[in-house]
């Protein structure tokens, strides 16, 4: 290990912003009470990175995953996203905790009513069938039910800013199509050709350069032992970074909100003491604050539920784990309501946090006893000095790029991000291959600490789950091919 680099201002900056993401072991699947109760809100996973794709490093990628935990098997219905629901991506660009950017996702659904001739000649009726398709699912006259999204940005406050409608490039609509799962292989006999033609060049208003936009399945790419962790970490963690196996998300899903926006049309007047620009991300979903349950749902009327009222705010995700293990059981779903420029309320959980002292109690190690954390809370709410952090920045919690900072080529990049010496990667935004199970362990337990506060932090904490960079792509939209629900591998 870099002794230099583990003592420098620039690495304790990266151990308080790493312990602020708790133990990294499952960004946020089914993080706080109520999202458990609407899964197809809930995110899972933000990433914001400069574009590694070869001549596309004049863009800022960025993927808000949502609805975890998906069995590739999980017919008839599968993972369909919400139509009545706003899946939102926010960016600050001013530094000064409120959105200045969004771009804002909203579904509709088409069914195409399938019906076979059932019955004797003469007596035959026409009947519905059960499945979304009755053949070849990469033929459109074979499927049932499908859905379609816009994107709409808004320029200032997400709900009364100025809102236009990005555009197909190729087309000049304003509707893109969402692929269909993956069910199996009868139904697509190439998924992964069929899921590239969703792959959309997108003209988004105030941009002079085109970008692209994909939302469809995907296959998980965070790494980690649920059931191991969330049984007060039934695991071994000085023992080989893989030595757990895949990780129970090796045979998951999820749907991936994918875009690529030219760096330019993002960036503001947020930057370092360097004057390299910065940017600060974070996604969000919103139902309409009324939902009545619908005694008697129709096919071409009111459905299960009949919406109203104005958008209600339930789920928030920027930094990997908040709140799943920073954010104290009672304010987990005030998190998920809260926006970053209220975050002082949850202050006293990175100044004293819990996690260190959980890790303490089970395993013979002595956490780091500098309280209160002031040192993290500058990293945590602020972005790395040197790095990520712009002058000025009102304190918040979201995830930081510097998109200044040159991009690593996917058979170089360090999964340790930062702390293994790649700056393009985590905490520097986050990549798909970044391990922030490992970082934050790591300073979690005192690695960038004063060795007087932190006598253990030298060990080499992990999880022992690893993701093997090979699934990922190194072209847009990055993560993996989804795992077809049939065969079953």
């Amino acid at each position: 290990m870099n002794t230099l680099f583990k003592r420098s201002g620039l690495a304790l900056a990266v151990a308080g912003l790493c312990l602020t993401t708790g133990l990294g072991h499952a960004s946020s699947h089914r993080e706080a009470p109520f999202i458990t109760e609407v899964p197809k809100v809930d995110g899972t996973d933000f990433y914001m990175f400069r574009s590694y794709e070869t001549g596309r490093e004049d863009f800022v990628t960025l993927i808000a995953n949502y609805l975890p935990l998906q069995d590739a098997y999980g017919g008839p219905n599968y993972f369909d996203l919400d139509e009545d629901a706003a899946y939102e991506i926010h960016i600050d660009n001013s530094g000064n905790a409120q959105e200045d950017i969004t771009f804002r996702f909203q579904f509709s659904d088409t069914l195409n009513d399938i019906q076979l001739a059932v019955g004797p000649d003469g007596e035959q009726e026409m009947v519905s069938v059960p499945l979304k398709n009755i053949g070849d699912a990469s033929n459109g006259d074979n499927v049932q039910f499908s859905q379609e999204y816009t994107v709409e940005v808004i320029r200032g406050d997400r709900r009364t800013g100025t809102v236009q409608t990005a555009t197909n490039a190729s087309t000049g609509t304003d509707t893109f199509a969402k692929p269909l799962d993956n069910i199996g292989g009868k139904s697509f006999a190439d998924y992964e050709s069929y899921a590239n033609t969703h792959i959309f060049d997108i003209a988004i208003p105030g941009c002079g350069t085109n970008g692209q936009v994909f939302v469809g399945q995907r296959k998980e790419a965070f790494a980690v032992n649920l059931g191991e962790i969330f049984d007060l970490v039934n695991t071994n963690p000085l023992g080989p970074r893989d030595g757990e196996g895949p990780g129970d998300l090796a045979d998951k899903n999820v749907t991936s909100f994918a875009l690529e926006v030219p760096t330019d049309c993002v960036t503001g007047t947020a930057a370092t003491a360097s004057g390299d620009p910065v940017i600060g991300g974070w996604t969000t979903a919103s139902v309409r604050q009324a939902r009545v349950l619908n005694p008697a749902p129709t096919a071409n009327g009111k459905g299960a539920t009949v919406e109203g009222g104005a958008w209600t705010q339930v789920s928030r995700l920027g930094m990997p784990l908040v709140n799943e293990v920073v954010i104290g059981l009672k304010d987990k779903d005030r998190f998920n309501a809260s926006e970053p420029r209220d975050d002082g309320q949850f202050a006293t959980y990175v100044t004293h946090p819990t996690l260190p002292e959980l890790l303490e109690i089970l395993f013979p190690v002595e956490a780091p006893n500098n309280f209160p954390r002031n040192d993290l809370v500058s990293a945590f709410l602020t972005g790395v000095p040197d790095l990520n952090g712009p002058d000025g920045v009102t304190a918040s919690e979201m995830l930081r790029l510097n998109p200044a900072i040159a991009t690593t080529a996917p058979g170089s990049q360090n999964d340790l991000g930062v702390l293994g010496g790649d700056n393009a990667g985590f905490p520097n935004g986050r990549r798909p291959v970044d391990d922030t199970v490992d970082i934050a362990l790591r300073v979690a337990m005192g690695v960038l600490a004063d060795p007087a506060d932190a006598p253990d932090g030298d060990l080499e904490y992990t999880d022992g789950v690893q993701l093997d960079p090979t699934e990922l792509r190194e072209t847009f939209p990055y993560l993996a091919t989804p795992i077809a629900g049939s065969p079953n591998s």
